[in-house]
């Protein structure tokens, strides 16, 4: 597309409006919430400042780059629900969300993000939300990031780490209505480094040939070579801040005759390791290697991010809202003392929709023993645990040193410098219950395996010379050992026509607190860290052991038949469901039973008020109260065995709306812009050069290979009572291919920006959008887009058939 004549557009220009009677504020406008008294978001200031020495102002024009975390809605509801889809025993168990239904009930509104996003651009900052809509990550110079947030940022100096950072010197504050529905601000500081939870030998060097423990002898020694299958159709999340070299992966698969899906990045927040991997390479080369004898079948999704407090809170965002995975592994992590509440509150968000979604997370508890932050900011003489360990979404992985007699289990004692204590953030889960489980805050860690380096792994990595191999251990080979064995498990699982594990430690709780215990662990009694011994049962350096991974498994699957004596009863959801209030509804359930001549009985709780269900599973009845409920129903057969569907059911207040298409001239087929307001030359009539989504003409604003800025804008005024939806056929195209997002079309209603497109959105042809405007019902407003060159290419922005519908 050829840039865009100016002498065209003004053979068809209007006469140009001015920014006010377009009804949106300009630059010098005051900015949003100013007149709002402000409020501190406590933990927002890393612990490193009270003990380092301020050396200057970060430069005012320093660029930077925040996350803003966005509280979770209906958390009561939340918890409760997490409680019932991981505990064995309840109906529940395993009927986990999709993204989009966790985010139908869970995530922040659309006009709660809005607001934030609103907030933080009215600031000079560019803004961009999660798929989730939990993360708002904003960028901008120092001194707008300091007026947005009420801070102000300095260079320190930490000498006892000897190390450099800039951090906000005191707590963030945001004005009240934004603050209400933020859980924190994670980036104002970068002196908070992940590390990796790594041990080698002394003097361990790169060897031509492997020594140290392969993957027979751990599948031996665990039985995990006993619990059937590969992994086969299970994805494994590697949680990484740092690359790999593809070809000492594929030199460790030959070594060992392991075959499996080639391993793939996913790039977070821009981070690109792999070309140049750092220090930090032989952590992820460890952890795909373990998984890959584990579990070879599987496919390792290596998710990489910026090893920053905002890199690990999007990286947590990213992969529960791709949902790719049943299994994240993670190896690196900070001590509690040093991460700000503000980042684990953010992570632990991501963390409930890991558990909503059935995702498992094994973390390692760190290679400090019960101190935690001997090599960091805090110190050794604090007693501190490993986060993201500790959360308690999150299976901590403790450490062992195993002795195996060939390819067999021989003993196992507690390694002297596996991490485990107390937490100081997280209180004690009701799941976290037994023998020497004591207190009232979360214990780390929840299970164990192999990591003392002196019993360590053969692993293929690069060396001080280049690759080879080398031994290694820390608790960073355990928990990759663990989500390994999950993969396999989960294989195991979907073949008897069961959920994922999940969110692993109600499961893994409820087996060791039971006769089965003795067969399903191998119970670590021997060794300690510095505060803490290895004992029977529970411990705060192995946990419950280590795993006899077939017992294991069976004693797994077993849990949650809701006293199943041997048939499986499956129940299938008829997804989530709607209706209105006074208008009769019939929804039919199905299940099946493994046992044939079985007749299954259907019961159901949570049905809205005017619905019931009949003994053959049919939902009928008139709706009286408007709300939504979570609706089990469950189905019983003679023998006792049950299986549950769980859906949500939304039942709408009668409407007064009356159906209507609000916005005039939408197509632009009068060939001009009335009731539109519009900037010069946007109404076009060139079919050639950008012809209409339908009919003769179309908006065009941009397109003139200038630093330019078009406008088109509308009044409407929605009925109270009525949903409201705009939509609208877009068509993007640009020269600008450069990758970054250089021209942009905004649209806002009333001064707040509810979307934003760029010349990364170019594509061929129209693709229709929609914005749910309902929460305008009642109000008149004026809805603008504003399209902005920036002078170094063309961008054209093309719209065309725009409707406003209420009802």
């Amino acid at each position: 597309m050829r840039p865009r004549p100016l002498a065209l557009a003004a053979a068809i220009a209007l006469l140009p409006l001015s920014v006010a009677s377009l009804g949106i504020q300009s630059a010098q406008a005051a900015t949003p919430n100013a007149a709002t008294p402000r409020v501190i978001l406590s933990n927002t200031v890393t612990p490193a400042v009270a003990h380092s020495q301020k050396q200057g102002d970060v430069p005012a024009d320093q660029q930077l780059s925040v996350a803003v975390s966005l509280k979770l809605r209906n958390a009561a509801d939340l918890d409760a629900f997490l409680a019932k889809v991981s505990d064995p025993k309840s109906p529940q168990y395993g009927h986990y969300l999709t993204p989009q239904q966790f985010a139908d009930r869970y995530a922040p509104s659309q006009a709660d993000t809005a607001k934030v996003v609103a907030y933080l651009t009215s600031h000079g900052l560019t803004a961009s939300v999660s798929a989730n809509r939990q993360v708002v990550d904003v960028k901008g110079t120092s001194a707008q990031i300091s007026a947005a947030f009420g801070t102000h940022e300095s260079a320190y100096f930490d000498a006892s780490q000897q190390k450099k950072f800039f951090a906000n010197d005191g707590a963030a504050t945001l004005p009240a209505d934004v603050a209400a529905v933020v859980a924190g601000v994670g980036g104002l500081s970068d002196h908070t480094v992940r590390t990796p939870s790594l041990a080698k030998p002394n003097g361990s060097t790169p060897a031509a040939t492997p020594s140290g423990v392969g993957p027979g002898q751990y599948d031996g020694a665990y039985n995990l070579d006993k619990v059937g299958g590969k992994g086969s159709g299970v994805k494994v999340a590697l949680w990484e801040f740092d690359g790999y070299s593809a070809s000492n992966l594929t030199t460790y698969d030959k070594q060992y005759g392991l075959t499996g899906p080639a391993v793939s990045t996913v790039s977070v927040d821009g981070a690109n390791y792999d070309s140049k991997p750092g220090d930090g390479q032989g952590e992820v080369e460890l952890d795909s290697e373990i998984v890959r004898g584990v579990a070879p079948q599987a496919t390792q999704l290596v998710y990489e991010a910026p090893n920053n407090d905002q890199g690990e809170i999007d990286m947590a965002a990213k992969i529960v809202a791709d949902d790719q995975v049943s299994v994240i592994s993670i190896s690196w992590g900070s001590c509690e003392p040093d991460t700000t509440t503000s980042v684990m509150t953010a992570v632990d968000n991501s963390m409930k929709q890991a558990a909503a979604e059935g995702i498992s997370a094994y973390s390692a508890s760190g290679d400090d023993g019960s101190r935690d932050c001997t090599r960091s900011t805090s110190g050794a003489n604090v007693k501190a645990v490993d986060y993201p360990a500790s959360d308690p979404y999150v299976t901590g992985v403790g450490g062992t040193n195993l002795q195996v007699n060939g390819n067999s289990y021989g003993s196992e004692s507690a390694w002297s410098t596996a991490g485990g204590g107390v937490s100081t953030q997280f209180g004690k889960p009701s799941w976290q219950t037994g023998t020497n489980v004591t207190g009232t805050m979360r214990t780390v860690p929840d299970v164990a395996s192999n990591a003392d380096p002196q019993s360590g792994f053969a692993i293929y990595t690069q060396g001080t010379s280049g690759p080879g191999w080398q031994v290694y251990g820390g608790t960073s080979a355990a928990a990759p050992l663990w989500s390994g064995y999950t993969a396999l498990f989960n294989e195991k699982a979907k073949s008897a026509g069961k959920a994922n594990l999940g969110q692993a430690n109600p499961a893994l709780y409820a087996v060791a607190n039971s006769s089965a215990y003795g067969s399903t662990f191998h119970d670590v009694t021997t060794g300690s860290n510095q505060d803490f011994p290895a004992g029977a049962g529970y411990d705060q350096v192995t946990g419950w052991g280590s795993p006899v991974a077939d017992a294991l498994t069976t004693a797994l699957l077993g849990g949650g038949s809701g006293g199943n004596t041997g048939n499986t009863v499956t129940v299938t959801g008829p997804g989530n469901q709607s209706g209105t209030v006074g208008s009769a509804l019939s929804v039919q359930v199905n299940g099946t039973d493994s046992a044939a001549g079985q007749t299954l009985t259907y019961s159901a709780t949570g049905l809205p008020a005017g619905l019931s269900i009949s003994s053959s599973g049919l939902i009928t009845g008139t709706p009286t109260t408007a709300g939504t409920t979570d609706v089990t129903v469950t189905a019983t057969d003679s023998t006792g065995a049950t299986g549950s569907a769980v859906f949500t059911f939304t039942i709408a207040a009668q409407s007064a709306c009356t159906p209507a298409q609000l916005l005039g001239n939408g197509g632009f087929e009068t060939g001009a812009a009335d009731p539109w307001t519009t900037s010069s030359g946007v109404v076009n009539g060139d079919t050639t050069s950008e012809p209409a989504h339908s009919g003769n003409y179309d908006a065009w604003l941009d397109g003139y290979n200038s630093a330019h800025t078009d406008t088109l804008a509308q009044t409407v005024t929605i009925p109270t009572g009525c949903k409201a939806t705009l939509s609208f056929w877009l068509h993007i195209d640009t020269n600008q291919n450069d990758g970054t997002a250089h021209d942009t079309l905004v649209l806002d209603a009333n001064g707040t920006q509810l979307n934003t497109w760029s010349n990364l959105d170019a594509g061929n042809g129209y693709t229709q959008r929609t914005v749910d405007l309902s929460a305008y019902a009642g109000q008149t407003v004026t809805l603008t887009f504003t399209g902005t060159e920036d002078g170094t290419g063309q961008t054209s922005f093309v719209i065309d058939d725009a409707n406003l519908n209420v009802g």
